[in-house]
């Protein structure tokens, strides 16, 4: 029973070495006929169609090359006139801010030299007062006359 399992194995192997050879040559004999009945040009004409394809894929590059080059120019021209307007817009309104600041400080700074003097008077009139009470409670006294007699 071993040596017919072994028999059939190398059987099947065997098959399929010249199942694959077979495959083989009839790839290479199409490939050979695709390639008689599509033969390229001679060598010199073939070296022609090259260099005339480089030619035509560098002059593409350099026409590209010179729209993408335009349109960029065309986008920085865009782009530095709208951050012109937004700077001049923001200096604008930044000016507007520091004089509006301005005028309130100038007005609170009134507010606060009036408080500042409202406070020295009415430290002074305080001051007049208490030493005006001071001298009047500090007045000599006499002794009672109808008392002592």
């Amino acid at each position: 029973m071993q040596h017919e399992s072994e028999y059939r194995r190398r059987e099947r192997e065997g098959s399929d070495v010249s199942t694959r050879l077979t495959y083989l040559l009839i790839g290479g004999g199409i490939g050979a006929i695709v390639a008689l009945l599509f033969a390229p040009k001679s060598g010199q004409e073939l070296r022609g169609d090259i260099a005339d394809a480089t030619r035509k894929g560098i002059d593409r590059s350099r026409e590209t090359a010179s729209q993408i080059g335009t349109r960029a120019g065309e986008y920085y021209e865009a782009t530095r006139g709208r951050a012109s307007e937004l700077y001049s817009a923001a200096a604008d309104r930044a000016s507007g801010l520091a004089d509006t600041a301005r005028d309130v400080a100038a007005r609170k700074g009134g507010q606060v030299s009036a408080a500042i003097e409202a406070g020295k008077q009415a430290y002074a009139e305080e001051k007049r007062r208490t030493e005006t009470s001071a001298a009047i409670e500090e007045r000599p006294t006499y002794p009672d006359r109808d008392k002592t007699s």
